[in-house]
């Protein structure tokens, strides 16, 4: 067993979730976490660089 990582398991003994000690292992969770919102918004529509400036210039958000 690693320092920092302990399972999460349910009545049959099967591993169902993880806890992460974040402090040893902050970076590690980062980017699991980055992995994750990545393929989940795989399917999402894309925009250009010019369709969202332009939609930030409507909300007044960028000058330029």
């Amino acid at each position: 067993m690693m320092e920092g990582i302990s399972f999460v398991t349910n009545i049959r003994g099967r591993k169902v979730g993880v806890l992460l000690d974040l402090d040893k292992y902050g970076e590690i969770w980062e980017d699991i976490y980055d992995s994750i919102t990545a393929r989940e918004r795989a399917h999402e529509p894309k925009s250009t660089l010019e369709e969202v400036k332009a939609r930030l210039r409507r909300r007044g958000k960028l000058n330029d």
